[in-house]
C-alpha cells in the first residue's frame, strides 16, 4: 500500500472517530453556561477527597460562587509546592486520577513550570483537537487525502526539570514527554504518526541545523503534503530557507535515499531515519526543474498552514502568506501545556468549553464566566482542568471578537505576566500592544516588533526593534514615546530622567529567528516560545543584529 493511501485511510479513520467530539462541541456552543457548570462539578466530585479538595472544602461546594469563594486564584508559584509533592511520589494531591507525567512548560523568561498531566487532561486535549481536525476535513475534504506536518520539538529544545531529584534518587513521576504526540496518547498518537510527513525520530537530533535539514528532506519527499501545523510562522519560514540554501544537496540525498547534512548528526538517529528515506530519483528530477523558491510547485496539494497569527505574530503570519500563495493561513487556536483555550472553527476561535472550565478576569479584577464575556473587551484567562489546576492564572490575555452560538470567540493579545519595571514604569505587554497598534495604524504590519530596555551612552531607554519600512526613525521614536507616556508611571520616569525617551532600531529579516534562537539558548522549549511585544531584559540589540538605527535623543515634552 502506498504512503498516499496509508495516510488517507488514517485521516479517514481519525475523522470518523472524531464525530462525537465535534458534535459535542457544536451542541455545547449554544449552551455554554450549563456545559461549563457541569464540567466544574465533575471536577469537584471526582477530586473531593484529594489533598487539595479536602483543604478547600470541595464536599461542601454547591455552586460556582461557592467554588470561587473557597478557592483563590493561583499562579504557578503557588501551585509549585504541590507539584513537588507529586514528583516525590505522593498520590491524590490534586487529582484522584494518577499523574502520568510532569510536563515542562516555559514561563515568560525561563523554564520553571512542571504541569501535572493525567489521563483526564489527555482526553480534554483530544476532544479539542478531534473537533478541530474534523472541522478542517469537513471544510476542505482534500486535506484528508495526504500527509501532514505537525511541528516536532527538537531534542536541543527540550526543557529539563529546573530542580531535579537529589543525586542517587529517581523521581517517582517522570518529567517530560519523549515527543509531542504523547499529548494525544493511545490510538490518536498512532494516527498522528501514520499521517506525519516527518517521522518523530527527527526530533531526537540535537544539532538544530541538522534537525532543520532532516526535516526539510522529509518534507521534500512528501509530494502529497496537504496540511502544515507549526507554532510561530518563522519556524516554517526557516525550513523554507533551509530548502533554498541546501537545495542541491537535498535533491542529491533524495535521489540516492541518503541523509548527508553538512552538520553533526547522531549515528543512532541516522540509522533509524535512513530506512525511511527510499531513493526517489523521479521526484528529485521534478523538484530540480521546479526550483527551490516555488512553494506551490514543491507541494501542489498543500492547502492549509495552521500557525500563530494573532497579537505579536500577526506580521510574521502575513509575510508567510506571501511566500505560500494560494495556501490558506489559519490562525492557530490558543493552546498551552496547561490546557486548550480556543479551537479554530471556520474563521472564529470559540472557547474550548467541552475541555475545561473557564473564568476570565477583567482589567478591574471582576471575574466573569464564559457566557458573560462582552464583545470587544479584554480578559485574562483562568483555567480549571482535569490535570488538577484550579482557578489557575494562565497569564494569557485575550480579546472577544465574535460569538459562535452563545459562546465567545477570542483572540490572543499578549501575556499578562510580562511586565517591565526598572524604575517604576510598570509597562505591561497589553499596554505595549495597544501602543504599537496605534503607532502602526495605516501602515503595513511589521514582521517583527519588540520593545525592550537598552543601555545607551546617556542611560536606559526603551527601544523598539522593528523590521518595518515607514517614517524616519526620529519621527517614529517621538510618536512611540508619546504613546508610551499615556502610562503615567512611564511618563514620570522620563520626567525624572530615570528613563531616556524611546528609541527605534531597525532590524533585519532574521530578527524573529534570532529571537527564537536566543530563547532556546536560555532554556525555553521551542513549542512554548510565544511571540513577544515586550521584554524586560537588556542586551537584545546584540542578539537581534540591527541593520541600522537612528536614535531620538531629543527631550520630548511631558504632559501632566
Amino acid at each position: 500500500m502506498s504512503i498516499h493511501w496509508h495516510s488517507a485511510l488514517a485521516n479517514t479513520f481519525w475523522g470518523a472517530t472524531s464525530v462525537k467530539a465535534w458534535r459535542r462541541l457544536r451542541a455545547a456552543l449554544s449552551n455554554p453556561a450549563e456545559v461549563q457548570q457541569r464540567m466544574l462539578f465533575r471536577y469537584i466530585r471526582r477530586n473531593a477527597e484529594t489533598a487539595f479538595g479536602v483543604d478547600n472544602g470541595f464536599r461542601s461546594i454547591r455552586s460556582i460562587r461557592d467554588f470561587q469563594d473557597r478557592v483563590p486564584l493561583r499562579t504557578y508559584d503557588e501551585i509549585e509546592p504541590l507539584t513537588r509533592r507529586i514528583q516525590s511520589g505522593e498520590g491524590c494531591v490534586l487529582t484522584r486520577s494518577p499523574v502520568e507525567r510532569l510536563v515542562p512548560s516555559s514561563g515568560s523568561t525561563a523554564p520553571a513550570k512542571l504541569v501535572p498531566f493525567t489521563a483526564d487532561l489527555r482526553h480534554e486535549f483530544s476532544r479539542a483537537i478531534d473537533a478541530w481536525v474534523l472541522d478542517l476535513f469537513m471544510g476542505a475534504p482534500r486535506l484528508a487525502g495526504g500527509r501532514a506536518y505537525w511541528s516536532i520539538t527538537p531534542a536541543a529544545a527540550f526543557d529539563t526539570d529546573p530542580t531535579p531529584p537529589a543525586r542517587g534518587k529517581r523521581a517517582a513521576v517522570p518529567v517530560g514527554f519523549e515527543d509531542d504526540s504523547r499529548y494525544l496518547g493511545g490510538s490518536r498518537q498512532l494516527l498522528a504518526g501514520a499521517v506525519m510527513a516527518v517521522p518523530l525520530e527527527v526530533g531526537r537530533l540535537h544539532d538544530l541545523d541538522a534537525f532543520r535539514y532532516a526535516t526539510a528532506l522529509f518534507l521534500l519527499h512528501a509530494g502529497d503534503l496537504r496540511l502544515i501545523s507549526v507554532w510561530h510562522p518563522s519556524f516554517l519560514e526557516r525550513l523554507i530557507d533551509t530548502i533554498a540554501v541546501h537545495y542541491d544537496r537535498l535533491l542529491h540525498d533524495m535521489a540516492r535515499g541518503s541523509l548527508t547534512p553538512p552538520y553533526s548528526i547522531e549515528p543512532e538517529v541516522a540509522a533509524k531515519l535512513l530506512p525511511l528515506l527510499g531513493p526517489n530519483r523521479r521526484r528529485a528530477d521534478l523538484l530540480r526543474r521546479v526550483g527551490p523558491h516555488n512553494v506551490r510547485a514543491i507541494w501542489p496539494e498543500l492547502a492549509l498552514v495552521s500557525c500563530w497569527a494573532d497579537g505579536p505574530a500577526r506580521g510574521a503570519a502575513a509575510h508567510l502568506a506571501t511566500r505560500c500563495p494560494g495556501v490558506r493561513i489559519q490562525p492557530k487556536g490558543l493552546l498551552a501545556s496547561e490546557g486548550v483555550v480556543t479551537i479554530p472553527i471556520d474563521s472564529t476561535h470559540p472557547l474550548a468549553i467541552t475541555s475545561h472550565f473557564f473564568e476570565f478576569e477583567g482589567p478591574d479584577g471582576r471575574i466573569s464566566l464564559a457566557h458573560e464575556l462582552e464583545r470587544g473587551c479584554e480578559y485574562s484567562v483562568v483555567l480549571t482542568t482535569g490535570g488538577g489546576l484550579y482557578r489557575y492564572r494562565l497569564g494569557d490575555r485575550v480579546r472577544v471578537d465574535d460569538v459562535v452560538g452563545r459562546t465567545p470567540s477570542v483572540r490572543f493579545v499578549g501575556r499578562d505576566d510580562r511586565v517591565s519595571d526598572w524604575f517604576g514604569e510598570k509597562l505591561s505587554e497589553g499596554f505595549v500592544a495597544c501602543a504599537l497598534e496605534s503607532l502602526f495604524a495605516g501602515m503595513s504590519t511589521p514582521r517583527f516588533a519588540m520593545l525592550a530596555p537598552e543601555l545607551t551612552s546617556n542611560g536606559l531607554a526603551y527601544t523598539l526593534f522593528v523590521d518595518a519600512e515607514g517614517p524616519d526613525d526620529v519621527r517614529l521614536a517621538e510618536d512611540l514615546d508619546r504613546l508610551l507616556q499615556r502610562n503615567p508611571h512611564y511618563r514620570w520616569c522620563v520626567d525624572l530622567q530615570q528613563l531616556k525617551p524611546a528609541r527605534v532600531v531597525r532590524v533585519g529579516a532574521e530578527a524573529t529567528q534570532a529571537y527564537i534562537d536566543a530563547c532556546v539558548a536560555r532554556g525555553q522549549r521551542l513549542g512554548d516560545i510565544k511571540p513577544a511585544l515586550l521584554r524586560s531584559e537588556t542586551g537584545w540589540a546584540s542578539v537581534l543584529r540591527p541593520s541600522s538605527h537612528l536614535t531620538s535623543e531629543r527631550r520630548i515634552g511631558c504632559r501632566f
